[in-house]
């Protein structure tokens, strides 16, 4: 009577993650009575306590339990809470016996006072209480077969949960798999969550938008304190590199150029040169003079050297002035067309292209580059966690504010709402989907892991005080239907 509910009860309870064993209810071989009774809850406690010596002081035990933990176990530990769970199963068992002894003395009451001649009332309650007798047996017998063999004795399909331990996970993690891990159930519990809108209203509050912020900050500096500068000065210093050598750069620089000299944007920089090449001559006219003799033959005398040396500084020095006053200077026009042509020929000349192309390889191969380079990382790096740790700095400004506008569109935005949770439907249904068979196996395996005999004894220690109530009321219905029946019977013999 009730079993059937007490086995899905115990079959539910089996797949608890938080299930561990040491229910301290009766032995394997406990009587009827001992299923309730004080003096089968006492052996048992006995049995448990040996075994918590045993796998505490044993090879088996797991280092590292809290203090509070009383029975260590593969996968199980028995708690506090568990004890005074185990407490309630013990009163509601004393309870059950309690109410299967009284039916047994009214029975055996009625009885007697039936032979005594008290009258026929007495078959009413002896009928009552013989029912009563059976329905509670019966539920006892049902009870006890989810957890042990009743008597100890091996009846087929008894002992349910510590037999079929594995098959309940199994089955749990299938049914976890089928009804919770669907992408339809997924998608649909998601979209009625609203996740857009709420957490546009959660980002739009200034004092949530300064927590994330915050959070975010902190996440950055701990990313880059544990990156290695080195490691990834290496990998920034080989990207760099490798984009910049298979770019080629003579098309842009053409074209750059090209807009340059279109614009005159040039002739500062050749006002530059031709005033520092004047001012360099005024100061420096005997170097100049002193290339010149130093280059003339050497059966000129000395004096025609010097006369020469003289006229050349002097031709160069106007030529210099002139240029640098005269913006329609011919030498101006010709750096003009050099730079046009060359503009163009590093567009659409191969040989200048390619020339261009070896000069970029020359450069970023040499080590300075390189140098160059990789220390830019550093600088990035102490930039980035220099604005992190600053609350006012510009970077956690900017943070705050696009989060707070991030959450007013989203607040405000359907369609934003719309596509952010799309894209959160979409992932988690990926995932589960993806890896539904891990996650139905890492219950199922884990189950599978449990120790049998402690599964129950923690199973037990978790429902059973609800499963004593089966008991009562099988006592209790039971014995309202023998009363029935006996009327019944009664009324219709005459």
């Amino acid at each position: 009577m009730g079993s059937d509910g007490a086995a899905a009860s115990a079959g539910s309870a089996s797949g608890s993650s938080d299930a561990a064993p040491g229910s301290a209810s009766g032995s394997p071989d406990a009587a009827p009575g001992s299923d309730g009774s004080v003096a089968g809850s006492s052996s048992d406690d006995a049995t448990t306590s040996g075994r918590a010596s045993r796998a505490t002081s044993g090879a088996g035990a797991a280092p590292g339990r809290s203090p509070r933990t009383r029975t260590t176990l593969p996968g199980f530990a028995y708690t506090e809470a568990d004890e005074e769970k185990q407490r309630g199963v013990r009163r509601m068992k004393l309870t059950a016996l309690g109410l299967l002894v009284f039916v047994a003395i009214v029975f055996a009451l009625a009885t007697w006072a039936g032979k005594a001649g008290a009258g026929p009332w007495t078959g009413y309650v002896a009928a009552a209480a013989e029912a009563g007798m059976v329905g509670a047996l019966a539920d006892w017998f049902a009870v006890t077969a989810l957890f042990r063999h009743p008597l100890g004795i091996p009846i087929p399909h008894t002992a349910i949960i510590p037999n079929k331990k594995d098959q309940l996970g199994a089955s749990l993690g299938s049914f976890v798999g089928e009804n919770f891990l669907s992408g339809d159930v997924v998608r649909a519990r998601l979209r009625a969550l609203g996740i857009g809108g709420r957490l546009g209203s959660w980002l739009a509050e200034p004092a949530h938008a300064d927590r994330v912020t915050a959070e975010l900050s902190t996440a950055l500096r701990g990313a880059l304190t544990v990156l290695r500068d080195s490691d990834v000065q290496a990998v920034v210093g080989e990207a760099i590199t490798r984009r910049a050598d298979n770019a080629e750069i003579a098309p842009g620089v053409g074209k750059t150029l090209q807009k340059v000299v279109a614009d005159g944007a040039h002739h500062r920089a050749v006002d530059l040169v031709c005033a520092r090449a004047h001012d360099w001559l005024v100061l420096h006219s005997d170097s100049v003079m002193d290339a010149v003799e130093g280059g003339a033959p050497g059966w000129t005398p000395r004096f025609v050297d010097r006369k020469v040396g003289e006229r050349v500084y002097r031709e160069l020095l106007r030529f210099v002035t002139e240029m640098r006053d005269m913006p329609g200077h011919p030498a101006r026009g010709a750096i003009d067309r050099f730079l046009t042509d060359f503009a163009a020929d590093l567009q659409s000349d191969t040989d200048t292209r390619a020339r261009v192309e070896r000069m970029k390889s020359d450069l970023l191969a040499r080590s300075e580059v390189q140098d160059v380079i990789a220390s830019a990382w550093s600088s990035v790096r102490a930039m980035i966690m220099s604005a992190a740790e600053d609350d006012r700095s510009e970077l956690r400004l900017r943070a705050r504010s696009s989060l707070l506008s991030l959450g007013a569109r989203l607040a405000s935005d359907g369609r934003l709402q719309s596509k952010l949770e799309g894209w959160i439907e979409d992932a988690a249904v990926y995932v589960v989907t993806t890896y539904r068979a891990e996650i139905t196996s890492l219950i199922s395996d884990t189950v599978a892991s449990w120790d049998a005999e402690h599964t129950s004894r923690k199973i037990e220690a978790h429902i059973g005080r609800d499963l004593q109530f089966i008991r009562i009321n099988g006592t209790v219905v039971g014995a309202l239907a023998g009363l029935l029946i006996y009327t019944v019977a009664h009324a219709l013999g005459g």
